[in-house]
């Protein structure tokens, strides 16, 4: 039985690393264990990045909502136990998406949220 060279699958597999490697710095682009090990790295900080990213804009959210609800005289934790007593359900996205565009509806979901009170 003939003998199998890894040869061709020992190739494709570093071509695959370095062409994720590509635009690294140095020799992190061009050689094989350094370029392996920063895309290892990269994937890592990418997979923590993914999960920072919801955190990131449900904090941006929560700021412009503050800041919208202030502006109308209430601060946001007393909005959100308002809208909820109200039964209004809209999603923090969706509100600050409101709150920065159109000023004169949120007043009003504001209003709705203080008679829920």
């Amino acid at each position: 039985m003939a003998r199998i060279k890894g040869a061709v699958m020992t190739r494709k597999r570093r071509k695959r690393v370095l062409k994720l490697a590509k635009g690294y710095y140095g020799s992190k682009s061009r050689l094989f264990r350094t370029a392996k090990q920063a895309v290892m790295k990269s994937g890592q900080y990418a997979y923590i990045g993914r999960k920072q990213r919801k955190r990131d804009f449900r904090r941006l959210w929560i700021t412009r909502i503050s800041a919208a609800a202030k502006c109308n005289g209430m601060n946001y934790s007393t909005l959100i136990n308002g809208l909820k007593k109200a039964n209004i359900t809209l999603n923090r996205k969706m509100l600050s998406e409101i709150a920065i565009a159109d000023p004169a509806a949120f007043a009003k979901l504001v209003e709705q949220a203080r008679a829920a009170l």
